[in-house]
């Protein structure tokens, strides 16, 4: 079986160690990009956007930035 492309919220905050409505508070905040499928409460978030949060989270630790091309290519 192929790797799913979209993870749901509870996927997200299960994979992040938080809870839902953080999981959430973070796509409303637009720190992680989410698309809405259907009815309330569907969201989505493609792996490779998880991804991309966790990077640019572990940059702000390091007080680094990610550049964009390098984010992107990831």
């Amino acid at each position: 079986m192929p790797t799913p492309r979209f993870l749901t919220l509870d996927d997200v905050a299960e994979i992040l160690n938080v809870s839902w409505s953080q999981a959430y508070a973070l796509v409303r905040r637009k720190e992680l990009i989410a698309i809405q499928i259907g009815g309330r409460g569907q969201w989505r978030v493609e792996v490779d956007e998880l991804e991309r949060f966790i990077q640019q989270k572990y940059a702000e630790a390091r007080g680094t930035t990610i550049p964009a091309e390098s984010a992107d290519a990831e």
